[in-house]
């Protein structure tokens, strides 16, 4: 089942079509990798679903086939969407625990902040550290961590959201192999356990290992889709993104 469809969605900048008419659909239970240069529209292409960029054009449709021609990010969450970034966040100036308690309570900020956790929080969100390795970390402020720890939290924060679609922005970039086995881990469970998961990835082994399904982007067009064996065995996209 389609858990998220966008039908020729569209995103320009100038002259340009950073997203030019992509119609892509995204399947509960399966990971669906987006590849592609940089500069193809990756990265743009989650911004505008997920409400960061306005779109130009096109619609993005949700899983209960409420079509939208907007979207704005204070509604993801209600859209049953979450998202990581390029650049890090977390927030800084809180303790690891609390910038889970923080999605895990309630969706504005003032009731997140002051909403009394249950033991039920306390159980959720010391089981979602634990699974990134980071509950002995628990009192360390955001700002304390290093770069990869601080990208971990923010996997275990959107693993906290507990959502119908996830969407990852690079994930791997920059962590040592523990970690990324660590978040491989993670992108499987979240897979299993029925979501859609969206990934935007270089490293073509871990595409390969990962992916069910794979989207080709070139220029913001769509060039190739299918397994991640069909798609890397095409010519086009060996010669034009892969470099092998």
């Amino acid at each position: 089942m389609a858990f998220l469809q966008t039908k020729k969605l569209l995103k320009r900048f100038g002259g340009v079509s950073a997203v030019d008419h992509v119609s892509l659909s995204f399947e509960g239970g399966k990971v669906t990798a987006l590849i592609g240069p940089n500069g193809s529209g990756k990265t743009t292409f989650i911004n505008v679903v997920t409400g960061i960029l306005p779109m130009d054009g096109g619609t993005v449709v949700v899983s209960d086939d409420v079509e939208l021609s907007s979207v704005r990010p204070q509604d993801i969450a209600a859209l049953g969407m979450t998202r990581t970034f390029q650049s890090v966040r977390v927030i800084e100036q809180i303790s690891v625990l609390d910038n889970i308690l923080f999605v895990l309570t309630e969706r504005n900020v003032w009731g997140a902040l002051f909403e009394r956790h249950t033991k039920l929080h306390l159980d959720a969100a010391e089981d979602v550290l634990r699974r990134v390795g980071l509950w002995e970390k628990k009192d360390a402020l955001g700002e304390e961590l290093s770069y990869g720890q601080r990208k971990l939290l923010e996997i275990a924060r959107a693993i906290s959201m507990r959502s119908k679609v996830y969407f990852f922005d690079e994930p791997f970039a920059g962590l040592f192999p523990e970690m990324r086995t660590t978040v491989g881990t993670c992108i499987k469970e979240l897979r299993d356990s029925g979501s859609a998961v969206v990934l935007v990835e270089h490293d073509m082994d871990i595409v390969r290992n990962l992916a069910d399904h794979c989207y080709v982007l070139d220029s913001g067009r769509l060039l190739a889709e299918g397994t991640p064996a069909q798609v890397l065995a095409e010519p086009a996209v060996v010669e034009a993104y892969l470099g092998k």
